[in-house]
């Protein structure tokens, strides 16, 4: 009979050491030791994973040649957002890690996921939340599924157990960080216990080709608890985001192997749930009854959807010795190349003023094609003069004061014109891309086409 065998392996570096010692001579790191399992004890593993349902992988060498391409069959859940960001549904046999700070809805996203998939058994494990506490919060939601069931444990050999009886086609676990197994005596949340635990979830996913989705926690610094390995083993990384203050929260992929990492998908919280937000345009931008200066709209885009959304700048005279740049939702480094560009081809003086900056709605953007839009805004409160709320703005800006041109600039056109914009301004080497001036005109808006930043402060002061 194997005895079970573990080492300590610091936390930072992994170097491995046969007792715990207080500072890694590796990386010289202080109280980084883990005890971690080396050898399991096989006399504890009593998971017979061939009887644990669902459709059976063949374990045989197979020439890549011999294997037929075909799109896999995704389950298709009624909410279009998940769908999006997981690229076009559920596959069957992946394993799913979603993570977010605590309160920001992630088990009320997939407690009502769960419920809503009507032709599936889906098993819902909690080893945070009793039965009861479960119950209320699904009879808030209004929702009713007959193949929906609860399990409340911890313990793995006893959650297999309970999936081999019950053979569900959908398991979400609420969270991976909660759970132990019988093969590692360690606490729940350790290092090697949750390692251990999404080992075990990823074999009975590939061996039963079912659907696993995983909640977990975050640290203080806000990356997932738990080791790096987590994220390498599973087969999609979502993260789930928000501000406690807003009632928006964005879904965003950050690991995907059978979709692409750009998505994002946009909810709003109300009392019966998670609402997916269908058109967030309209949300995003701040409905107004009189015109103010430092405000101009943004045409970006968050994975293959276009959003419209809403930049404000104020500029004001620095009272203190070295002015502030304060951003809210972007990139500080990006905003200073801004100021610098300004000063340098515009000639105006940002050195004696504090800067403040901010993405309406709680977003935080990085694609660069805002730039322009950011400098528009900045001018507009440099000159105290307000911005035509039928205008928006999509282009990078170059560190010569050129304006280059974006990707998908159709796609931005056509978002505009729907909200009901009337002009947009590109660069004029996305001219060719956006079509000829009888195009733009059919489409219901105005391309404003500019090559120089020095030219668009011309023509909108």
């Amino acid at each position: 009979m194997s005895k079970t065998k573990s080492s300590f392996f610091c936390q930072q570096c992994g170097h491995e050491s046969v007792k715990w010692i207080g500072q890694c001579p590796g990386c010289g790191s202080w109280n980084s030791f883990v005890e971690e399992l080396v050898q399991k004890d096989k006399s504890k593993d009593f998971i017979d994973w061939k009887e644990l349902g669902g459709e059976k992988r063949a374990g045989r060498t197979t020439s890549l040649d011999a294997v037929k391409s075909s799109e896999e069959k995704r389950i298709i859940t009624p909410d279009s957002e998940l769908n999006r960001v997981l690229g076009g549904g559920i596959v069957p046999g992946s394993l799913v890690l979603v993570a977010g700070e605590p309160g920001i809805g992630k088990s009320t996203l997939f407690l009502q996921n769960g419920l809503g998939i009507k032709d599936a058994i889906v098993l819902y494990i909690s080893g945070e939340e009793s039965e009861q506490q479960i119950k209320m919060r699904a009879d808030r939601l209004q929702t009713k599924n007959p193949q929906f069931y609860l399990l409340t444990e911890t313990n793995t050999q006893i959650i297999f157990q309970e999936i081999k009886k019950l053979k569900p086609q959908l398991l979400i676990v609420d969270s991976i960080q909660t759970l132990q197994t019988p093969h590692i005596d360690a606490s729940p949340g350790s290092i090697s216990q949750i390692r251990e635990c999404a080992a075990e979830f990823q074999r009975f996913a590939k061996e039963t080709n079912t659907p696993v989705f995983m909640i977990g926690h975050i640290t203080k610094e806000g990356q997932i608890a738990g080791p790096k390995m987590l994220e390498h083993m599973v087969d999609t990384v979502l993260q789930f985001e928000g501000d406690r203050h807003y009632t928006y929260r964005i879904l965003r992929t950050l690991k995907n192997r059978f979709g692409s990492t750009a998505e994002l998908g946009i909810y709003e919280m109300n009392d019966t749930g998670m609402r997916a937000v269908l058109n967030p345009s309209e949300l995003l931008l701040t409905q107004k009854d009189e015109q103010l200066s430092g405000i101009a709209i943004a045409a970006t885009m968050e994975g293959m959807r276009p959003l419209l959304i809403e930049v404000q700048a104020l500029v004001t005279p620095s009272v203190y010795g070295t002015p502030q740049r304060t951003v809210s939702g972007f990139d500080l480094r990006r905003l200073q190349l801004l100021l610098a560009v300004l000063e340098k081809r515009g000639g105006f003086q940002f050195g004696t003023k504090d800067v403040f900056l901010n993405i309406a709605g709680g977003l935080k953007v990085e694609d660069p094609s805002i730039d322009l839009a950011v400098l528009c805004a900045l001018l507009s409160s440099y000159e105290d003069v307000a911005l035509s709320p039928r205008l928006c703005f999509t282009g990078e800006v170059g560190l010569s004061g050129e304006v280059r041109a974006v990707n998908r600039i159709d796609q931005r056109i056509a978002e505009a014109a729907k909200l009901g914009f009337e002009k947009i301004i590109v660069s004029r080497y996305n001219q060719k891309d956006s079509g000829s001036k009888k195009n733009t005109k059919d489409r219901g808006i105005e391309v404003v086409t500019m090559a120089r930043v020095e030219d668009v402060y011309r023509y909108l002061f």
